[in-house]
């Protein structure tokens, strides 16, 4: 019993330091866009990556964007931090709980955009400032959301017997 105890506060506690670098290492580059890069976008390899800053209302990568549905994409956000949190709890290995507190800590880290960013509740944009070739601008979180989700889909793929 005492394991298992120890095991869940391993779990939970590397989950917590995922998820918070996560959310800090995309509101301070979040913060940074805001104050560098508004109507001053930076090049950083030409053809492939620049850095420009843009306010998007839908979901990762511009999905939905102009729809309305900040408020809907809001509350799937806490939803989904609340799935995130359960699975963890019953996650059985370490990378298992990488991986889900990466898209735990990147639905944080847009939340707190639609929080902040808004005069109505869950309504408010979110910042994206990391631009490729014919792709929507993005942040550090849709980045930690979709290495987790990769992440995950690996994992049960292997664990099918691939």
């Amino acid at each position: 019993m005492r394991e298992l105890r120890v095991e869940t506060l391993v779990r939970g506690r590397t989950a917590a330091l995922v998820a918070l670098a996560v959310v800090v290492a995309d509101q301070l580059t979040k913060y940074w866009a805001r104050t560098n890069l508004v109507g001053s976008p930076m090049t950083v390899i030409p053809g492939f990556l620049s850095w420009e800053y843009a306010e998007n209302t839908g979901a990762a990568f511009g999905v939905l964007r102009g729809s309305g549905a900040g408020m809907v994409l809001g509350m799937a956000a806490v939803v989904a931090i609340g799935i995130v949190s359960y699975a963890i709890s019953h996650a059985s290995r370490t990378a298992e709980v990488v991986g889900l507190a990466l898209v735990g800590g990147g639905a944080a880290g847009n939340l707190v955009d639609r929080i902040t960013n808004s005069d109505r509740f869950l309504a408010g944009f979110v910042v994206d400032w990391i631009r490729l070739p014919n792709f929507p601008n993005f942040n550090i979180a849709d980045s930690s959301i979709t290495v987790g989700a990769a992440l995950l889909i690996w994992m049960a793929w292997r664990a099918d017997g691939h």
